[in-house]
This record gives structure tokens, C-alpha cells and sequence, in this order.
């Protein structure tokens, strides 16, 4: 009926910077999420859940700056309902909401109209709510794609409840939660990284599992199958993501998902996958040869974009900015591709075009792999978790590489989530030499 990873005060506090941030003459209004038209499990939405725990599909949480009070106002559920679906937090048992919650008061969602009356100053998330497999640019970009079809158009959920919000409270200037939400959800609380390092060792478990079933013949996604298998029976709702397992040419497409496509003898794979952990992801990315040994050319190139990786480990710290560090590590890198012999020219331009890239520090990671705020332009905080993936590009043949790993900030360094998976071009191939569940339970044929 209600989550049990963080504790009633950690979600009043909260809630309290909420209050602190929109002041004494405003209110904010949070919707949950609907329920599933599909026969799937209900997930939260991120901003509802991390404010208030609650995991009841329609619910909504009024902060009131006024008087400082937060309620919860959720959907009745009839005695049919219960009998097949069992007991869920309702209108219906608000003793165990206050319980459980510690919100101040518990009301039907009927009552919301209510206490939105002569409302001035009304606070409310103006982007679309993240939910399973959701990031916000994933939702920006549905969005847009829905906007440009001619034949359908139709306003987001969000638009719609701002739409609605206009007309039933006229008087009240809307302003956008988001920039305060986004900034608390930036730096994660001790609970929070535990979460986290689940969530990066379940990561790192699929790839080892994913690494010994790989055989030429394999399909992308039974690569898939076996990761979402190790998320699941560790407790993990499921896949954070849809993961990204390219074969062959499918490598170049940075974000290709697809996973339909047959392994075959001489290729890499680059895999990028994760679990939902309780409302908290991963991301992690590695490449490994499908026959179980790196060529030449392969150990060039990844071995490069490894070492990389590995200078940006030793150089993440607190109490400097991302691009700093990116500036370090560029510096450090021209000393080994001088020291570099390329077989190709082209590869040699390669590396030194990834000394100019400005995002091997790409983007904040928590309840959603692409998570919200930013730390560009920032001095790095202890708690703030971040995806580090270096990356290389030869257009000229079409070759992208790329490892990934999830990384804590910490106070005196970086903690890596992830760093279970094999990195180090010998590690991976000794774990591909070991036997994995696909051998030992092969698909149908």
C-alpha cells in the first residue's frame, strides 16, 4: 500500500523546502499519475513519489504556504474494487494514510476544488510527469511528435491539468514547480544513494550475465532477456530503459534500440541497460567482442575510450565544476595519444577529436536515467550522481565507441555504482570464457 525506503520525516523535509521555496502566500499542487489502461502494474510518477511515497493512481498533494500544512487528496475505492484488487490507501482508511504518510490531512479527490478557492499564487510542475521508462526529453520528444501529426494534436496530461486550472481558479498567477523540485532532486540524500548503489550493482550483475551468454548467433535481445531477468529476481520492477544492445552497424546509432538484429562472429556489441530499483535507475554502457576476444583494431579503439574512462575516475571531485575536470582530463589524454601508435590516421583523428568533446560528463542520474536538473556550470556537490561515458567517433568508417558507468560524487572523490561490470579489456574476456544461463537454458529453436 506504501513504499518503506525513506522514512516519513525524510519526506516532510521535503516537503518543508517546498514550503520554504514558493512562501507564505502561495500553494502548490502536485498530480499523481493515472492508471494504467494496460494490464500493468500502477508506477508513480517521480515528482508525486518523491514528495509524498504515496503510490495511488489519481491522487493529488496540495502544499499550502499559508498555513504550512500538506494534504493528500485521493480517489475513493468501492468495497468491489477492494474484494478483487485488494486494500490500497484511499479516501475510504485515512487513519492508515496519516499513519504511514504523515501528511496533515486526508481528503476525497472531490474535496480538491474546495481548498483552491481565491487561490493567488498556485505552483504546479510545468513538464510533463516522468513514469516507467520515462526521462524528460523522452516525454519532450513524444510530445512534439504528437503536436506535429496532423491527425491527432491532443495537449499532454500536463497541459491539460494547467488548461483545467486557468479556468477553475481565474484568479491565480500559475507558476512553475519544476525549477525547485529539479534542484532538490540534484543532490541525493544517504537513502537515496542506497537505492542508487542497488540499482548499480543489479546494473552491473546484468552486464556480467549478458557477457557470458554472448555467442556468435545470439539475438540482441536475448542479451535484453538475461539483464531484465537479474533486475527482476533482485526485486527491481523492472528495466529502467529500454535498453540500447547494438551489434555490428547497429553500434553507430548511439541510441539505437531495436534489439532485433543476430550477433555474428568478428563484431563488438555495445550494451547500455539498467533496472527501476524501487523508483531509482542506472546507466552503464560497455562494449565486448561477440566470439569472446577483441581484435586488434577493436583493443585499439576501446582500449583508448577505456583508458579515457579511467582518467576521469581519478580526476571527479567536489568543489569544481564538470567542465574543469573535462579540461583535466582532455590535457591528461594528449600525452597518451602522443605516446600512441594508430594504425590508422583516421583513428588518430578520432582521439583527438574526443579531447574537444565537451559532454563525456553527460547528465544527472537518479529516479530517471536522464534525470532532471543539470550540474554544467556548477561546482559538483557530494551526493550529486552523475553518467560518464566517454565516447569516439570515426565517421569515416562509421565506428562509434563508448564505455559508460554510473558515478557519486563524494566528499573527497567519486564513488563508481557500477563498477562491478568488467572495464578492463582483459576482465571482459575472461568473464565471456564463463558459462552463462543461455547455455545452460537455451531459447527454443
Amino acid at each position: 500500500m506504501y513504499q518503506t525506503d525513506f522514512s516519513t520525516e525524510e519526506l516532510a523535509s521535503r516537503r518543508k523546502r517546498v514550503l520554504d521555496a514558493i512562501g507564505s502566500n502561495a500553494m502548490a499542487l502536485i498530480q499523481g499519475g493515472v492508471k494504467p489502461p494496460a494490464h500493468d502494474l500502477f508506477r508513480q510518477t517521480n515528482d508525486f513519489y518523491y514528495l509524498s511515497g504515496v503510490e495511488v493512481p489519481h491522487a493529488y498533494l496540495l502544499i499550502d504556504g499559508r498555513d504550512r500544512s500538506c494534504a493528500l487528496f485521493l480517489p475513493h475505492q468501492s468495497p468491489q474494487r477492494k474484494e478483487q484488487e485488494g486494500e490500497i490507501l484511499s479516501a475510504e482508511n485515512t487513519n492508515t494514510v496519516h499513519r504511514l504518510t504523515g501528511l496533515d490531512a486526508v481528503y476525497g479527490i472531490e474535496e480538491l476544488i474546495k481548498f483552491l478557492e481565491g487561490v493567488k499564487v498556485l505552483y504546479t510542475p510545468l513538464r510533463m510527469a516522468e513514469g516507467a521508462m520515462m526521462s524528460w526529453d523522452t516525454l519532450r520528444r513524444s510530445q512534439q511528435e504528437a503536436t506535429s501529426d496532423p491527425w491527432d494534436g491532443r495537449p499532454d496530461r500536463m497541459r491539460a491539468f494547467v488548461a483545467l486550472l486557468r479556468q477553475r481558479c481565474p484568479s491565480a498567477e500559475i507558476h512553475d514547480l519544476c525549477p525547485i523540485i529539479d534542484e532538490m532532486r540534484l543532490v541525493k540524500s544517504p537513502q537515496e544513494i542506497e537505492l542508487l548503489r542497488k540499482a548499480g550493482k543489479l546494473s552491473a550483475i546484468g552486464i556480467r550475465e549478458a557477457m557470458r551468454v554472448t555467442r556468435p548467433g545470439i539475438w540482441e535481445y536475448q542479451l535484453d532477456a538475461v539483464m531484465r531477468y537479474t533486475y527482476l529476481v533482485n526485486g527491481a520492477r523492472d528495466a529502467g530503459y529500454r535498453a540500447i544492445i547494438a551489434g555490428g552497424t547497429n553500434i553507430w546509432y548511439s541510441h539505437y534500440c531495436a534489439n532485433s538484429a543476430q550477433l555474428a562472429d568478428g563484431d563488438l556489441v555495445l550494451v547500455d541497460s539498467a533496472p527501476d530499483y524501487h523508483y531509482y535507475t542506472s546507466d552503464i554502457g560497455r562494449m565486448w567482442p561477440i566470439n569472446g576476444q577483441y581484435t586488434d583494431v577493436q583493443r585499439e579503439l576501446y582500449g583508448y575510450i577505456v583508458e579515457y574512462h579511467k582518467v576521469y575516475l581519478e580526476l571527479i571531485r567536489p568543489g569544481v565544476t564538470s567542465e574543469q575536470i573535462i579540461a583535466e582530463a582532455a590535457e591528461r589524454m594528449r600525452g597518451v595519444i602522443e605516446r600512441t601508435v594508430f594504425s590508422k590516421p583516421v583513428y588518430e583523428k578520432g582521439a583527438r577529436a574526443t579531447l574537444e568533446f565537451p559532454h563525456h560528463m553527460s547528465h544527472p542520474v537518479g529516479m530517471a536515467v536522464h534525470d532532471v536538473s543539470h550540474y554544467r556550470g556548477k561546482l559538483l556537490q557530494p551526493g550529486t550522481v552523475l553518467s560518464l561515458d566517454p565516447s569516439l567517433w570515426v565517421p569515416e568508417e562509421r565506428l562509434y565507441i563508448r564505455v559508460e558507468d554510473t558515478v557519486l560524487v563524494t566528499e573527497t572523490g567519486v564513488e563508481n555504482l557500477t563498477a562491478d561490470a568488467p572495464l578492463d579489456l582483459h576482465d571482459v574476456e575472461q568473464t565471456m570464457k564463463q558459462a552463462g544461463m543461455l547455455q545452460s537454458f537455451p531459447a527454443l529453436r
